[in-house]
């Protein structure tokens, strides 16, 4: 405008400010800058020590809401639905339609821990499992159980890792453990059997969503709820939309942590042992040819005469009985010497039908009786069968004077060496295994924990003979 003087630039005259050195080395970047002062120092030391401190706060916020394997971080725990809780409530009726499913368990921790490997059958039902890991101890080697009686077969020489057991169970070395409480054999038993239930449960009134996941990419729901097998009240559960379970943790009773992982998938027809049962079979009425064999039994027996017998009979966890022997059906008795498995403890029977009469024996002889029969065995006093052991040969005796009676069901067709034989049931807990000729075989019978105790025939001695032939014809 004119007449008005012209503003000065007030930079005009001044060097400008580089952001580098001359050369350009950013190394020396700054190097031109005044040096700071005691207040600006300070001011970005509280700035730092304010960021760090914050920094540390997210972090730690993050490890204590991170929850391993997590499908979904933007869930929070939340009261489970109607329809959670439905699911929840019949898990266990889902279990028993399944029938079976694979599973991995893990008790303990670190070097303390035992690993379980193998298969859970709810409808039998039935447990069989490798055991191993660090802390198996003892408990090393394979295991079946039903809900009243647990066989465990030791293998101290087994891998650390356990696998799964062979589908057809080994036939020998099998014995009664006792299933005590805490994190033993029979809490796993009962964990896992428990799973299962014919009926629906209660809703879950306090059970919590927690979040969603995925096994084996099947989606699941976390969940946390009441169960009915024994141990933690309130496990944590993984299930899916169709209240199929597919890992569970929690604590047993004494507190001892506990994984199950199951396979839903893998789903074979488990083999029981003969001890508890044998191999399933499919129970029917008798035919005519079935009822005469039978009916022929006694006659039979008796022709025979007598018969050499080994007997296996896990009667307790504390009485895992082995017996040799023979028994003569035309005296009626029979004449064994008994081995207790664990003490050495050894014994002489003879049996005749409602008498029993017992002398003790020198744990270093010889596992089979001594002949002829010792007089201090045939003068000892005679007692009234005691142990399910006495009460087996007492009914193998009668079986000679009359033929079975009542309800009799052939279980299934077997086979013992290279013999066909049938499985007959009948009335008071006892199986006969007779060949198609009628010859029996073997004899079962079953006691009060469920477990069959059994006596394998082979015709031709006879009891108190001094081991002289007895008639085989048939």
């Amino acid at each position: 405008m004119a007449g008005r003087r012209r503003r000065a630039d007030p930079l005009a005259g001044r060097r400008p400010t580089l952001t580098t050195r001359p050369g350009g080395d950013p190394e020396l970047e700054g190097a031109d800058d005044p040096p700071d002062g005691p207040d600006r120092r300070r001011i970005a030391l509280a700035a730092l020590v304010a960021a760090a401190a914050l920094s540390a706060a997210t972090l730690v916020a993050g490890l204590l809401t991170w929850v391993p394997g997590r499908g979904d971080d933007t869930g929070t725990a939340r009261p489970l639905t109607a329809a959670e809780a439905d699911r929840v409530a019949a898990l266990r009726v889902t279990n028993l339609r399944d029938v079976r499913a694979g599973v991995r368990v893990t008790v303990g921790a670190g070097g303390a821990r035992t690993e379980l490997v193998g298969w859970v059958d709810w409808a039998r039902p039935l447990v069989y499992l490798d055991v191993g890991g660090p802390g198996a101890g003892d408990d090393r080697g394979l295991v079946q159980a039903t809900a009243s009686a647990l066989l465990v077969r030791p293998d101290p020489g087994a891998l650390p890792t356990p696998a799964r057991p062979p589908l057809v169970p080994p036939a020998d070395r099998w014995r009664m453990r006792s299933p005590a409480g805490g994190h033993s054999l029979g809490a796993v038993r009962d964990l896992l059997i428990g799973l299962g239930a014919d009926r629906v449960d209660r809703p879950a009134a306090d059970g919590r969503w927690l979040h969603a996941d995925r096994v084996g990419g099947i989606p699941v729901d976390v969940l946390q709820a009441p169960l009915a097998p024994p141990g933690d009240p309130r496990p944590t559960l993984w299930v899916d939309a169709d209240a199929r379970l597919h890992r569970l943790t929690g604590r047993l009773a004494d507190g001892t942590p506990v994984t199950v992982d199951l396979t839903r998938a893998d789903r074979p027809t488990l083999h029981p042992v003969d001890a508890l049962g044998g191999r399933p079979g499919q129970p029917r009425a008798l035919t005519d040819d079935e009822v005469a064999r039978l009916a022929a039994l006694p006659a039979r027996l008796r022709a025979l005469r007598g018969a050499a017998v080994t007997v296996a009979a896990p009667l307790a966890p504390s009485a895992n009985l082995r017996a040799t022997g023979t028994v003569d059906w035309t005296s009626p008795s029979a004449y064994l010497a008994v081995t207790e498995e664990g003490s050495g403890r050894r014994t002489l029977r003879w049996v005749r039908p409602g008498r029993v009469a017992e002398v003790q024996r020198s744990p270093d002889g010889p596992a089979t009786p001594p002949a002829p029969v010792p007089a201090a065995l045939l003068a000892a006093p005679a007692r009234p069968p005691g142990d399910d052991l006495d009460r087996l040969f007492d009914a193998a005796l009668r079986a000679a004077r009359r033929a079975p009676a009542g309800d009799t069901v052939r279980v299934r067709e077997d086979r013992l060496g290279d013999r066909t034989v049938d499985v007959f049931e009948v009335p008071g807990g006892r199986r006969l295994w007779l060949d198609r000729g009628g010859v029996p075989h073997r004899m079962e019978l079953r006691t009060g924990p469920g477990v069959w105790i059994r006596l394998d025939l082979t015709p031709g001695r006879a009891a108190g003979s001094g081991g002289s032939s007895a008639s085989t014809s048939r």
